[in-house]
């Protein structure tokens, strides 16, 4: 028999564990659970499960929770850098994602406890260091907010 030398599929999907073997924000800055349909080099869907629990949530607002949408975007960001390392097959490896812009950014619908938040980030550019992304926060099938935003990922350098 022939030994097989096929490539594995690439990983079409992320949980927590893989996650964390890709981008280096742990609590209470993790804004992600995981990340499906993850398409190599293209794009990806994160998933957000938004929980009275969160920290931000305590000072905004007390009476009102309301995601913050510097934490929408932020979300979107760590969903596309699980799937820019994916693509480079940077698991496990020591490496950073630094923004470099948000351009064409809206807010369009309050995210709250309770709400399942579905990031559909697709890559614009990349393949290399820089890639520019843009992505669209969705709960119940409105739109949230959407945004471009261009990343660095960089080999982390001890201090």
């Amino acid at each position: 028999m022939a030994e097989d030398t096929t490539t594995p599929a690439p990983h079409s999907h992320a949980d927590l564990s893989l996650i964390k073997r890709i981008i280096p924000h742990r609590y209470p800055f993790l804004f992600i659970d995981k990340v499906r349909d993850i398409v190599p080099h293209e794009s990806g869907v994160g998933i957000k499960m938004v929980t009275n629990n969160e920290p931000h949530f305590q000072g905004h607002f007390p009476d009102e929770p309301i995601m913050p949408g510097v934490t929408i975007v932020e979300a979107m960001a760590q969903t596309s850098a699980v799937v820019v390392g994916v693509s480079m097959n940077i698991i496990d490896q020591p490496m950073a994602t630094y923004f470099m812009g948000i351009d064409k950014c809206k807010f369009r619908r309050m995210v709250v406890p309770g709400d399942v938040l579905e990031l559909h980030c697709k890559a614009i550019r990349g393949g290399g260091k820089i890639w520019k992304f843009e992505g669209k926060a969705i709960v119940d099938g409105q739109l949230c907010a959407s945004a471009e935003f261009t990343a660095m990922m960089a080999r982390k350098t001890d201090g």
